[in-house]
């Protein structure tokens, strides 16, 4: 098994294993990523993210999509993982672990990296079991919400005028 960070050449991989999570979570239907997409944002000096990627047998195995983050609160730079997935016929071998693992030694190198946040769906216990056994804490104080779709697009200057 391989880690290694993803080039634009594996796009298509990245985008396929993403909407094998999608499917897996219930945004299949909402899954708009591309192998374009990927590319567009992924990759180059404007990169909005990275990924690492698990291959065997130069198959791709397994992905974790991470970006920069920063915690006001803590003072200190981290690492965002916005998704994880390995191949089912891998699970419980290690392989998320040590995907995470090789995420925050690029994240502690590359920038400075203090910790590691993600969030996961309400209904995966599984996937909570799993951090938790890592070594992840729940944040019950922090409760994500995202402003998008036509009342990001509308979000202007004038949006606390009524609030």
């Amino acid at each position: 098994m391989t880690l290694r960070l993803a080039s634009p050449a594996d796009a298509p991989a990245i985008a396929a294993l993403l909407a094998r999570l999608a499917d897996e979570t219930g945004d299949g239907a909402r899954f708009a990523s591309t192998p374009d997409t990927i590319r567009a944002h992924g990759f180059g000096p404007t990169a909005l993210f990275a990924t690492m990627i698990a291959e065997h047998d130069s198959r791709a195995t397994g992905i974790a999509l991470f970006f920069r983050h920063y915690s006001s609160t803590r003072g200190q730079p981290g690492v965002y993982v916005q998704d994880l997935w390995t191949a089912p016929e891998l699970r419980g071998q290690g392989l998320g672990a040590r995907l995470l693992a090789a995420v925050a030694d690029h994240a502690r190198r590359g920038w400075g990296a203090c910790y590691m946040a993600l969030t996961t769906h309400g209904h995966n216990d599984a996937a909570r079991a799993f951090y938790t056994r890592l070594g992840f804490t729940a944040q019950p104080d922090d409760i994500p919400m995202a402003l998008d779709g036509a009342a990001f697009s509308d979000f202007g200057p004038d949006a606390g005028a009524s609030a």
